[in-house]
């Protein structure tokens, strides 16, 4: 019997004389199929490890198992088709809670999985409705705080769920501008993240769940970062003081504890390079712990508590690369923590704090562990206007010196930012012999308040600049071949692909959008109907649709009415039901570029929404993409199974050959 696929290639890298030339192509199951097993965490007792892998169908299914004792491993999840992506320990460790929604449409009920009965239930059973975990606590181990828009399609009101009963009881209810809650140590509701109609980001807090809310703090869009950046982290265990992540008197946001009674306010921790990235709040003690900032590409932490000084320091030694602490039991002994490293999957380990000693737990693609894998090269670079420009390029695997063809790589959001990390679409690109650049550009995140707001109503002009300037830099210094250059993303990153094609055709030879925006003005009026809150924010950064004096500049600035200046093959790909970009922004783009004869291969994924997470439609996805740069910029490529579709993708494909060259 012939080995398998992956078996083959990875006896391939064993052979010397060929890594001597050149790295063999890494299968794309290997890059983009499920992993072996990922998301280790703790149950709060200590007593069991669960994560998720694949079941026998290939869905993903969260396993548990006993650490002490016999092996029980076993899977308690039972998804028939769409894989389990993210979960959570209930405080009474017996229970898993999980989210899951239908085909992508972002509906997500939370499901609780009883580990001594092995019963599944959907504890927010309610037709149309989205609703999100909020918190648990071990003061109330058997109930647990969700969100729901039952009462109001546009709202986020609080429901108290017993794990006994399946109860649900309102707990808070919504006014109709909050974006986040918070609970304090006894599970009650005590902070709010609000937004006003013009941006400006309110911070509402209560004594106690008796007495009305007052606000704490009130911060203009223009002297905002992004939520993510921003918001409570933990009320103390006295419920007296609260934590923040606030931009309040910096340009980058930082770690405040603040007095409720007196207002007083202490800085823990700051970074005049970079907004906070992650925070160590401890799940007991509610205290912070460390903080962990990027300003150089990788995560710096700023240890806070001197009991964990030393474990920082020991971890710090365990293996290469960036660590975080995912998971901790209750007693604080034993600690999952992940190493992040740009040329090698994702390790975890587990960690005794009483012996200081890390032991390998898994790789979550153990199979790449020997693969030839690229590293990722830090860069600066000054915009055409001043601006200090940060990104990474990652050159194939002995590639020689000289220009290569290359792929713009341009992240989503836009405010969010590229890191130093494993990324899979990077290795794959490597691999195939491209140069892949990546630019954090301005509006990018993390990168403080200034940085994010020369951005705001940029979208396809300074913006884009930005990438146009990253591709100059990468032409002057000897690494990226100007006339084989692509351009690729998702979500904006799929905006800036259709926008660079349209704005900047002489720049790029093709262009790969999926699920991105490219009517400025359809997107913005198809909020769902979560989104209504920031549309305030929206109207400030990227532009008031209502607002006439804006209509000349939202439609200079949307690619679906400049297909006439598009001279470079297109894809675009969608999923069905993206609740955030709709299929109608590709529908329209499409149309528009078949009737102005345009090259452009569509494809859409009716069971998908924002992002393609069926293992069959992820791999489709990359195989059609790999099959187009290497038509339009030569690289090397692993062929497109011979029935023309990964097996049980659900890809419907059209094909428009137009002038375009």
């Amino acid at each position: 019997m012939l080995p398998r696929p992956g078996v083959l290639v990875l006896m391939l890298w064993a052979v010397p004389a060929l890594a001597a030339d050149v790295p063999p192509v890494i299968p794309r199951e290997l890059l983009f199929g499920n992993p072996v097993r990922d998301d280790p965490t703790l149950s709060p007792d200590g007593e069991k490890l669960a994560w998720v892998a694949p079941d026998a169908k290939g869905v993903m299914q969260v396993w548990v198992r006993t650490l002490q004792g016999k092996d029980d491993t076993r899977a308690v999840t039972k998804e028939p088709e769409r894989g389990v992506r993210y979960y959570e320990w209930a405080q009474d460790s017996r229970t898993l809670l999980y989210p899951q929604d239908s085909d992508g449409d972002e509906n997500t009920h939370v499901y609780a999985a009883d580990l001594s009965t092995g019963v599944v239930r959907d504890l927010t059973p309610f037709q149309g409705i989205r609703a999100r975990l909020l918190e648990a606590s071990p003061t109330a181990p058997r109930e647990v705080l969700v969100t729901m828009n039952l009462r109001e399609r546009t709202g986020s009101d609080i429901y108290r769920v017993s794990l006994d009963t399946g109860a649900i009881t309102l707990d808070t209810q919504d006014p109709g501008d909050v974006m986040t809650w918070t609970a304090d140590a006894k599970l009650s509701v005590r902070g709010a993240l609000a937004q006003k109609p013009d941006g400006t980001t309110v911070l509402r807090v209560r004594d106690s769940v008796r007495t009305p809310w007052r606000t704490l703090l009130e911060v203009p869009l223009r002297e905002n970062v992004f939520p993510q950046y921003m918001g409570f982290i933990g009320f103390s265990r006295d419920g007296a003081r609260v934590y923040l992540k606030s931009p309040h008197g910096s340009n980058t946001s930082r770690v405040v504890e603040k007095v409720l009674r007196t207002g007083a306010e202490k800085v823990l921790a700051e970074d005049a390079g970079s907004d906070v990235m992650d925070v160590l709040f401890h799940p007991e003690r509610k205290v912070v712990q460390a903080v962990a900032f990027n300003t150089d590409g990788h995560l710096r932490w700023k240890v806070l508590d001197a009991s964990l000084r030393e474990d920082f320091e020991a971890l710090g030694r365990v293996a290469d690369g960036d660590f975080s602490l995912v998971s901790r039991d209750r007693a604080d002994r034993r600690w999952v923590v992940a190493f992040e490293q740009d040329a090698a999957p994702l390790r975890y380990y587990t960690y005794d704090r009483s012996t200081r000693r890390a032991e390998l737990l898994f790789s979550n693609k153990p199979a790449l562990d020997q693969a030839p894998l690229a590293r990722m090269k830090p860069f600066q670079l000054k915009s055409r206007d001043g601006l200090t420009l940060t990104g990474y390029l990652t050159r194939p695997v002995d590639a020689p010196p000289g220009p290569l063809p290359t792929v713009l790589l341009v992240h989503g959001g836009p405010w969010t930012r590229d890191t130093w990390r494993f990324s899979p679409e990077v290795q794959w690109l490597a691999n195939r012999g491209y140069a892949v650049l990546q630019v954090n550009f301005r509006a990018s995140a993390g990168l403080g308040k200034a940085f994010l707001n020369a951005g705001n109503r940029q979208w396809g002009r300074a913006m884009n600049d930005d990438l146009e300037d990253a591709v100059a830099w990468a032409v002057k210094e000897g690494q990226a071949d100007p006339a084989r250059v692509a351009i690729m993303g998702s979500s904006y990153g799929g905006y800036a692909a259709l926008a660079g094609a349209a704005f900047s055709p002489t720049v790029y030879r093709c262009a790969v959008d999926a699920f991105g925006i490219s009517n400025l003005f359809t997107f913005l009026k198809s909020f769902p109907p979560q989104w209504q809150v920031i549309r305030g924010s929206y109207a400030q950064r990227v532009g008031d649709v209502d607002d006439p004096a804006e209509q000349e500049r939202l439609r200079a600035t949307s690619p679906v009415f400049a297909v006439d200046r598009v001279r470079v093959p297109m894809f675009v790909a969608q999923g069905a039901n993206d609740p955030r970009v709709k299929q109608a922004e590709s529908e329209q783009m499409v149309a528009a570029l078949e009737k102005a004869g345009r090259d452009v291969t569509y494809v859409l994924y009716p069971d998908e929404g924002h992002g393609f997470y069926q293992p069959e439609n992820n791999l489709d996805y990359h195989a059609r993409v790999e099959a187009f740069l290497a038509r339009h910029l030569g690289g090397r490529l692993e062929p497109i199974p011979k029935e023309g579709r990964v097996q049980g993708s659900s890809a419907v494909v059209r094909q428009s050959g137009g002038t375009a060259k």
